[in-house]
């Protein structure tokens, strides 16, 4: 069973601005972690609260040139192996290629280990690497040391139509990149995969155009609560209800970074999703 995880992201930028963002200690400060030292050709080293086991770097560089940066970085006690390739498209625009050892989605469902977060924790990354390029605010980073999670997003659009996005089946599949049904009801069903996939989670709570929650099992509650700011729409989103010994750090990445195309929906007039390839283990 192939255990790769590999994304890839189209970034509004020139592959030298992004090439910068990942390897200038500085901006990754910004953008990716709270702490980075980088001295190329030798090391490459991130950790802080937003970095899965980051109470110190754990990560040794095995290999960089202009368009291609790998890592070994270890996690659990397992060293996995890191690469981000760049692949310049234009003058403003650059594919970005991750591939990550060592992700299980089994692990990723029970939270076993932290390799769990992977796939959800590089998307956040790489869906705030795109904000960071594109000027817009930075979404909240995942606090590997909390075990509060919630944030808030300001989003270009009235509440009316943002609400609408969160509820309607085919608005929330397209800007999420994956089927989603939706019943926006209390008691009915919020379906990761569609209706057809066979596990739905449920709508507990609904006040319609204002907050909707939905409870997922283990993982717990996950609230939107929308309101009005100067024409835009402040949406604050909090995950609850879950063992806070073992916080739901992967399910909340990646919901948080979902975030990041819906905010994009509604900016954009020419929207597209930044997503062009992920690929799961095999077994997935």
């Amino acid at each position: 069973m192939s255990d790769l995880l590999k994304l890839g992201a189209r970034l509004a930028a020139p592959v030298e601005a992004v090439r910068r963002a990942l390897t200038d200690p500085a901006e990754l400060r910004v953008w990716f972690a709270e702490h980075a030292e980088v001295e190329l050709p030798r090391r490459y080293e991130f950790w802080g609260r937003f970095t899965p086991e980051g109470d110190a770097p754990h990560q040794r560089l095995l290999h960089a040139d202009d368009d291609t940066l790998r890592f070994a970085w270890l996690l659990d006690g397992v060293e996995t192996t890191s690469e981000i390739a760049l692949t310049p498209e234009g003058p403003g625009s650059t594919l970005l290629t991750l591939t990550q050892s060592h992700f299980n989605f089994a692990e990723a469902m029970d939270g076993s280990t932290i390799r769990g977060v992977l796939q959800t924790w590089w998307s956040l990354s790489i869906a705030n690497l795109a904000a960071h390029l594109e000027g817009r605010p930075l979404l909240p980073k995942t606090d590997f040391t909390s075990a509060d999670l919630r944030g808030e997003l300001l989003i270009g659009a009235p509440v009316e139509r943002v609400w609408q996005s969160l509820t309607d089946s085919a608005q929330a599949s397209a800007w999420f990149g994956y089927p989603i049904g939706i019943e926006p009801w209390v008691g009915g069903r919020y379906a990761m995969g569609g209706f057809e996939a066979g596990y739905a989670a449920k709508v507990v709570d609904l006040e319609p155009g204002h907050r909707m929650s939905v409870d997922w099992g283990p993982t717990g509650i996950s609230t939107w609560e929308l309101a009005e700011s100067d024409g835009k729409t402040k949406l604050t989103f909090v995950q609850s209800g879950f063992d806070e010994g073992n916080p739901p750090y992967a399910a909340w990445s990646g919901s948080v970074a979902g975030l990041s195309e819906l905010r994009r929906y509604h900016e954009m007039a020419d929207w597209q999703p930044i997503w062009v390839l992920e690929e799961l283990p095999a077994g997935a």
